[in-house]
């Protein structure tokens, strides 16, 4: 796999680490905001479509991105715009309100810090997995629940899911 693009790389840890753990040779990180600490500085965009063409990456990620975005379903269709093959997402589901204020709460606390607004898109039941299925995606694998968290927090792991998807060939 030759390239990858890190939607939402945050502080860069996942485009500064992967090629050297993995078979990903380059990774292109991808923001809204650069952080004022990064291990990389990433490609500063406005949210809206990516600034590449169609199928431009072996693989689109987004870990615990989505739902930051103002329309998760709308970040989803670009990043499948650009993959050639693989989309993978690592991100939260719930399945009624205490979940909804479970993660809230969850993401105040983890993000504030960074100034990284919190708007509560979260997947709700499944809709985003569907959603991405319908438009000609293949699911490769899936962990859920996903063991995020150790100690108290792991009785939040059910929130916490990741999978790969890969497109069906056209």
């Amino acid at each position: 796999m030759n390239q990858a693009l890190d939607f939402g790389a945050g502080d860069g840890f996942f485009a500064a680490n992967l090629p050297q753990l993995t078979a990903i040779e380059q990774v292109t990180p991808i923001d809204v905001v650069e952080r004022i600490s990064s291990w990389v500085k990433p490609m500063l965009y406005d949210g809206g479509r990516l600034p590449f063409d169609d199928r431009s990456f072996d693989l689109c990620y987004a870990i615990d991105v989505l739902h930051h975005c103002p329309d998760p379903l709308a970040a989803l269709a670009e990043m499948m715009r650009c993959t050639r093959r693989y989309l993978l997402i690592k991100d939260h589901n719930h399945n009624g309100p205490l979940g909804r204020v479970v993660l809230a709460v969850l993401d105040e606390l983890g993000n504030r810090r960074f100034g990284i607004p919190s708007p509560q898109h979260y997947q709700q039941r499944w809709a985003w997995v569907d959603w991405i299925e319908s438009q000609g995606f293949v699911r490769r694998h899936w962990s859920h629940p996903m063991a995020c968290h150790r100690g108290v927090l792991a009785s939040t792991n059910s929130l916490q899911f990741l999978g790969l998807w890969a497109r069906q060939h056209d």
